[in-house]
C-alpha cells in the first residue's frame, strides 16, 4: 500500500498539477497559453503536460512511480544543502523556505493580476460598477458548472488515470487522463478553454475541497 501511495503521489504532481495549470492559465508550472491568445486549446494543454510529465519523470523511464519520487527528493535535498556538505543546516532550511514564499507570493501576485484583467473589459485600468455586475451574473450563471472531478479527490482520479492497475502511470495513462480532464473543463465543446471555464473549474475543484474538508472533520468528530 505504501509504495501504490508514493506511485501515484508522484503522479499527481504531474496530472493534477497541469490540471490546475489550465484552470489558472499561469502558475510555478508555467503558462499552458502558449500563443498568448487567452484560451487554452487541447493541443497548447497537451504540450503543457507532456513538459510536466517529462520533468517529474526523473529516471527517464517514461512512466511515474515512487522511483521518480525519490528521485526528487534526493534532488531536492541537494538543492537545499547549498553547500554541499552532505547536511541541511537550519540557515539553509530557512532559505529554502524564503524562496519558496516569495514564489508563492508571485504566484498569488499573478493571479490578482489575471483576476483584474479579466473583471476590466473595457481596459480602462479600473473596474467599474457594469463590469462587477457583468462578472457576478457571468458567475450566477454558470450556476456551479464546470469541470466535475467525482468525489474522493486528487488520489481517486489517479486511480482512474492507471487503467491497466500496474502502480505507475504510463505516458499514454497521462495523455488519455489529460485528454478526459480537458473535455471536463471545456463545457461548451469549442475544442479550447476560455477564461470563464477556467474560473468555473477553479471554483469547482475549491468547493469539492470544501466538501472533502467538512468530510473530513465530520468523521473526525
Amino acid at each position: 500500500m505504501k509504495k501504490r501511495t508514493l506511485t501515484l503521489s508522484v503522479a499527481a504532481l504531474a496530472l493534477i498539477g497541469a490540471g490546475a495549470a489550465v484552470a489558472h492559465n499561469h502558475s510555478m508550472r508555467g503558462n499552458p497559453d502558449l500563443d498568448g491568445d487567452g484560451v487554452v486549446t487541447l493541443e497548447e494543454a497537451s504540450t503543457h503536460g507532456a513538459r510536466m510529465f517529462d520533468r517529474m519523470d526523473a529516471n527517464g523511464d517514461g512512466v511515474l512511480n515512487a522511483e521518480d519520487r525519490e528521485a526528487k527528493q534526493a534532488e531536492r535535498f541537494v538543492q537545499m544543502d547549498a553547500d554541499g556538505s552532505g547536511e541541511v543546516t537550519q540557515a539553509e532550511m530557512q532559505s529554502a523556505r524564503e524562496a519558496r514564499e516569495a514564489k508563492r507570493a508571485e504566484r498569488r501576485e499573478g493571479r490578482a493580476e489575471a483576476m483584474f484583467a479579466r473583471l476590466d473589459t473595457d481596459g480602462s485600468g479600473g473596474i467599474s460598477e457594469a463590469e462587477f455586475a457583468a462578472a457576478r451574473e457571468a458567475r450566477g450563471q454558470r450556476g456551479g458548472k464546470g469541470m466535475r472531478g467525482g468525489r474522493g479527490g486528487p488520489m481517486a482520479m489517479l486511480r482512474q488515470a492507471d487503467t491497466n492497475g500496474d502502480e505507475a502511470i504510463s505516458r499514454a495513462e497521462f495523455d488519455a487522463a489529460m485528454e478526459a480532464r480537458f473535455t471536463r473543463m471545456d463545457t461548451d465543446g469549442s475544442g479550447s478553454i476560455t477564461a470563464d471555464e477556467r474560473e468555473a473549474a477553479k471554483e469547482a475543484r475549491q468547493s469539492r475541497r470544501g466538501e472533502r474538508r467538512m468530510e473530513r472533520r465530520g468523521q473526525g468528530s
